[in-house]
């Protein structure tokens, strides 16, 4: 539905942009503000987040489908950690964000050397924070990654948390990371590599944002 809403808005603007007069030279500036903007949502967005209110929207969240999947995929199902995984969901769904990250908490409590259920623990973190990356949060991601050094959802997921406070570089940096650690057979490839592209034209069109800024040549 966020694409469908960013297409019309594209056709809108274009209809505006034409009956206004607006030199076509200028078209690319707007074109490229709206490139920025559906790379951006395709990075941090959350389909799957109700259109509420703001109010009740800083009380109820929730992880995109596709996150899930592929939190699936990489650290497996009808296990262990799935359990706290399927009931910390369940609590950041109704609002209960801090009794999610509890949860979690209460995982690595009872499993202290499973590296998804510290990596888990960093993302309720994040959103206990309001998508911040706390010094609490940050250390459960880096436990995630010294417990498995060698497997890509921990160092994945801290790129993510990283996006979702606009440190695209570093971003990047864990996603390349976590694309040479996964399996070239392994399902879930395919999913890293397309994020990596997208916060790469992000970074490029930002880099040109300043340039452009600064009266430099593109």
């Amino acid at each position: 539905m966020g694409w469908v809403v960013l297409g019309l808005l594209a056709l809108a603007s274009g209809l505006v942009l034409w009956r206004m007069r607006v030199a076509p030279a200028l078209w690319s500036l707007v074109g490229a503000a709206m490139m920025l903007g559906a790379i951006g949502y395709s990075i941090q967005g959350r389909p799957g987040l109700a259109g509420v209110s703001a109010q009740e929207q800083r009380e109820r969240r929730t992880i995109d489908p596709s996150l899930k999947e592929l939190r699936q995929a990489m650290f497996g199902r009808f296990n262990f950690e799935e359990s706290y995984f399927v009931a910390a969901d369940a609590l950041l769904s109704s609002g209960a964000v801090a009794p999610a990250a509890q949860v979690m908490l209460g995982g690595v409590y009872k499993a202290p050397k499973s590296a998804a259920l510290w990596t888990w623990l960093g993302m309720m973190l994040v959103e206990k924070d309001g998508g911040t990356l706390s010094p609490a949060a940050k250390l459960a991601f880096e436990q995630g990654m010294r417990l498995a050094p060698k497997h890509p959802g921990p160092v994945f997921f801290y790129g993510l948390a990283l996006a979702r406070t606009n440190d695209f570089a570093r971003t990047r940096e864990l996603w390349l990371r976590a694309l040479t650690l996964t399996p070239r057979d392994a399902s879930f490839r395919q999913d890293i590599a397309v994020r990596l592209v997208l916060v790469d034209r992000l970074l490029e069109m930002q880099a040109q944002e300043r340039r452009a800024g600064a009266g430099e040549p593109q």
